[in-house]
C-alpha cells in the first residue's frame, strides 16, 4: 500500500492478486490495484495525465502513459476524492508499480506531478 501527498494531493494505493484471471503454468499473474486520489489542498486540480512505471521481478519495466484514468480527467474541489480500480497482468508472481499523475491547478493553469509511490504487487506468500 502506497500513501503520499504531493502539493495537496493525496494518492493512496492498494493492490490485489487475482487467482481466477492467473495462470502460473503460463507465467500469467493478475493484478488488480486501486487508487483513491484526495485534493486536501485549498485550489481546485484536475488531473490531466498518468505515468506509471511497472517492473517486475525479473528486472523487466514498462513505461505506461496516456491521458487520464479509466478514461477521466477528473477535477478534484478541495475535499474531494475520486476512486477507480484498474489491472495489471505479470509475467510473474512480483512487482512494483509507481509513478505520477499529470495534475493542474485549476485557477492558474499551472502543471505540477502528484507522485505515486511505489506500491507492490506479489501473489500472497510469495514474500516472506
Amino acid at each position: 500500500m502506497g500513501n503520499t501527498i504531493t502539493q495537496g494531493v493525496r494518492i493512496v494505493t492498494e493492490s490485489f492478486f487475482v487467482p481466477e484471471r492467473s495462470n502460473p503454468d503460463r507465467k500469467q499473474f493478475f493484478f488488480a490495484y486501486r487508487v483513491r486520489i484526495t485534493n486536501e489542498g485549498p485550489r481546485t486540480v484536475q488531473l490531466i495525465s498518468r505515468h506509471w512505471v511497472i517492473t517486475d521481478a525479473d528486472g523487466r519495466t514498462e513505461n505506461v502513459r496516456g491521458p487520464g484514468v479509466v478514461g477521466e480527467q477528473p477535477i478534484l474541489n478541495p475535499g474531494q476524492s475520486f476512486e477507480y480500480t484498474s489491472a495489471c497482468p505479470l509475467p510473474c508472481p512480483v512487482g512494483v508499480m509507481q509513478g505520477s499523475y499529470q495534475m493542474v491547478e485549476q485557477d492558474s493553469g499551472e502543471p505540477f506531478n502528484a507522485i505515486i509511490d511505489p506500491f507492490t504487487l506479489a501473489v500472497p506468500g510469495v514474500l516472506q
